[in-house]
């Protein structure tokens, strides 16, 4: 029996639910306990495996402190034939990956709790040249 791919609104809503409980600290644990659920339904709801109900995600919007509408935006809005999904570029599927990645998150965070705009404009400088000598 061929193994069906998860559908790519699914995948993209529980990416937003794992990258807002993960800014907030919350474990899948802590989730799963505040929804009756195990961590391993948090995993499948947050790799699109499974889909969330409307009154789950209501809940989880609620717990994770979000408007239900947070956990669609950004979603591409037409899918195209060619690539069976949506109409996204690799290189953008790579940094939506990355953002909701531990790393990703975590960089993001920290990244923003930086007030000098000089400091900020420098680390980005310092990637860009680090990217920039690997790819030499």
């Amino acid at each position: 029996m061929k193994k069906k791919n998860p559908n790519p609104i699914d995948v993209h809503v529980g990416n937003r639910v794992r990258m807002r409980r993960m800014l907030i600290g919350m474990s899948q644990e802590k989730l799963g306990e505040r929804l009756g659920l195990t961590f391993q339904q948090i995993q499948k709801y947050e790799k699109g495996a499974n889909r969330i109900s409307a009154s789950r995600l209501f809940q989880m919007a609620q717990i994770l402190g979000v408007p239900v509408q947070f956990f669609f935006e950004d979603l591409p809005q037409q899918a195209t034939e060619e690539e069976g999904g949506f109409g996204e570029t690799r290189e953008q599927t790579a940094i939506m990956d990355f953002l909701g990645s531990s790393e990703g998150l975590q960089l993001n965070r920290y990244f923003a709790q930086i007030k000098d705009a000089r400091i900020r404009r420098s680390i980005i400088d310092l990637v860009r040249s680090l990217t920039q000598s690997e790819s030499n």
